[in-house]
């Protein structure tokens, strides 16, 4: 049961702590699920699952700048792709417009046979009309390559406007995020100050509080939570199927302790498709940067047949991932103001599926 504010003075401290989080939690931003904005917390533990809430709504955030950001390196490589063919298509253009003007130049100036030179050296009517359709067909043969030459350098003039504007499109996309998000990091820093004027034992009444609510909450919230790293081994050697999975799984295992930060690829911090996406690489596999396109990757796998080395993924849309290491466990990076850690599967909530990429 959550435990109520003992004196009024610690009441009010946490209220205006719990004001300032309400005032963050108060933006909906529209690329994360809506919520009810919560009241001013009266108890630590609503407080805790406040600050679990938000901490939450980061890393949906986060997630959504991840995608944003895969989008925007693919459109640019799309745009610069269609703008080196659209140079290409442009020289060829004007190959085949030289070819048909020194056509064009050779028969005026007749360096090359005409029709009536064609008549004058032919010794029959059928020679006569040999020569000139094979003079129509030289110059038919030129025209064709004129044609084709223009179209495909209009086609590459359209494909190349319509590759920059994807571009300019998800340039305008990440920049969005990026801008929710500093939003967001700096109403989580002012909570951060708010939480730091609480006494040391309010402070562990918090942590405690949102530790009798369940394991949720106190793997999602933020710096308030960051006590509980979970650093240590695991109680048995994991061993995985393959070696691709072994490897990713002990390079997971060995980023703990290192702090969690938005946009985080490694080696010194993390998000959470950050943290996987660095494990597999060491195993020579290549995966998306974001949780949701993670999930499209491998073969799916079920709740009962998770084997080390698989991909667990959590809440809907998805915005979180971890790596399976047996025993109803995963490492992962959990949140902001957290760490790279063991954490129980179960401890989430919010199990949205599995995929095996390695083995």
């Amino acid at each position: 049961m959550a435990t109520p504010l003992r004196t009024s003075g610690r009441r009010a401290t946490l209220r205006r702590a719990g004001v300032a989080l309400v005032g963050a939690l108060g933006i909906l931003l529209s690329t994360s699920p809506a919520a009810a904005e919560p009241g001013a917390p009266t108890t630590l533990a609503d407080a805790a699952r406040q600050v679990a809430d938000r901490g939450h709504q980061l890393e949906v955030l986060t997630e959504e700048f991840n995608a944003a950001r895969d989008t925007l390196d693919a459109q640019r490589a799309t745009a610069a792709a269609a703008a080196a063919e659209l140079e290409k298509a442009t020289a060829a253009l004007a190959a085949a417009q030289q070819s048909v003007r020194s056509v064009a130049r050779a028969a005026y100036t007749g360096e090359t046979l005409g029709s009536f030179q064609a008549m004058m050296i032919s010794d029959s009517a059928d020679e006569f009309v040999g020569r000139v359709a094979t003079l129509r067909t030289i110059a038919g043969h030129h025209s064709g390559i004129l044609a084709r030459a223009a179209e495909a350098n209009v086609a590459a003039a359209q494909a190349q406007a319509a590759a920059q504007q994807s571009a300019t499109g998800a340039q305008a996309a990440y920049d969005a995020v990026a801008g929710q998000h500093a939003q967001l990091t700096q109403q989580i820093a002012d909570y951060k100050a708010q939480f730091a004027r609480l006494s040391a034992q309010d402070q562990r009444a918090v942590v405690t509080g949102s530790h009798s609510e369940g394991e949720a909450g106190a793997d999602r919230a933020p710096e308030t939570m960051a006590s509980r790293t979970e650093r240590e081994a695991p109680s048995a050697p994991v061993v995985a199927d393959s070696r691709a999975a072994q490897i990713a799984v002990d390079a997971a295992l060995a980023q703990r302790g290192k702090p969690y930060l938005w946009g985080g690829d490694g080696p010194g911090s993390f998000d959470c498709s950050g943290l996987t996406r660095f494990a597999f690489h060491a195993a020579g596999i290549t995966l998306p940067r974001a949780s949701r396109m993670q999930a499209q990757v491998g073969q799916s796998v079920s709740r009962d047949q998770l084997r080390p080395g698989d991909l667990v993924f959590f809440y809907r849309p998805i915005s979180h991932v971890g790596i399976y290491i047996g025993d109803g466990k995963m490492v992962h990076a959990p949140t902001s103001g957290d760490v790279v850690k063991i954490s129980n599967v179960d401890s989430l909530g919010g199990f949205s599926g599995a995929r095996r990429v390695a083995g």
